[in-house]
């Protein structure tokens, strides 16, 4: 089990953890990194992120998993937007190297293939490949990449682009492995749960919203406390604010802990510059080593 799963909760492998299925998928993947190997029965795959987060908020399940950001595509507006209403705290982070495989029926010619399906964030991150190896065949978008996997171990005309997991456990074959436009595609995923615990590990990130005026100078005065009190940023990102109010929600990622002193003068000074902060969780941050193909 990975250590970053420290047990926001202790025993999580008694714990009941949803993520973006079916099973095969990466998220089902980056489960298995993140808590280790889980029963079946306690490790629920559901359709959409959306689900994911109305059943942990629901009691359902003790944990979710989902995608917040890959480094080629960039954010997943879905999560972002979930993140915005949801009630729940991120306990826990994991990063998983994304490698790509073009996977067919097994005894299947690959001329045969006649349409190719995968999730649109798949498709996305290998569309140069795909362009100039399968210029002339139609490319489908599916819910996930493992539902692409079931698709072609249907029908022999089907190709799926998805990862090893899923070609085991719908026994394809890898025609072409490897295929990512981008060698060191990586996705990150966040560890959500109704818990708001959180101790301090030293080597902690902290992930937080915030609401801004339309105002000139508006970042600047966001951005220059972090800078006085040498809190290092490691993501930002804009959306704009669904509520028709405020113009502006950041999406903030930054070293440190909510307990710490520098992070609390943060806080305090933000808190007469912007309209809004919501605290998303101070967690582990994941350690470069828990990425996996």
């Amino acid at each position: 089990m990975t250590k970053g799963a420290n047990a926001a909760e202790g025993n999580v492998n008694q714990e009941r953890i949803v993520y973006l299925g079916p099973p095969g998928t990466f998220s089902n993947a980056a489960v298995d990194r993140y808590f280790g190997s889980v029963s079946p029965a306690d490790c629920i795959g559901v359709n959409t992120i959306d689900d994911v987060f109305l059943d942990v908020e629901a009691g359902k399940a003790d944990f979710g998993l989902v995608p917040v950001e890959n480094s080629t595509e960039g954010a997943v507006n879905n999560t972002q937007d979930c993140l915005i209403d949801t009630s729940l705290q991120i306990v826990g982070e994991v990063y998983l190297a994304i490698e790509h495989n073009l996977l067919i029926q097994k005894n299947t010619e690959i001329s045969h293939i006649k349409k190719i399906v995968s999730h649109k964030q798949s498709l996305a991150q290998c569309r140069l490949w795909l362009r100039s190896n399968f210029p002339d065949i139609e490319l489908a978008e599916v819910s996930s990449n493992a539902e692409a996997a079931r698709l072609a171990a249907q029908d022999e005309t089907i190709g799926a682009v998805a990862g090893t997991l899923a070609a085991t456990k719908y026994n394809l074959d890898v025609v072409h492995a490897g295929i990512q436009d981008r060698k060191n595609n990586t996705t990150r995923f966040l560890v959500l749960s109704r818990s708001r615990a959180s101790i301090s590990t030293g080597y902690d990130k902290t992930s937080i919203l915030v609401y801004t005026e339309n105002k000139p100078g508006a970042l600047f005065r966001l951005l220059e406390p972090f800078d006085r009190h040498q809190v290092s940023l490691t993501r930002i990102e804009t959306r704009p604010a669904r509520d028709g109010f405020w113009s502006y929600v950041f999406f903030i990622d930054f070293e440190g802990h909510i307990d710490d002193d520098s992070v609390r003068h943060v806080f305090s000074e933000l808190a007469d510059r912007v309209v809004k902060i919501k605290n998303l969780g101070s967690y582990p941050r994941a350690q470069p080593n828990q990425t996996a193909s």
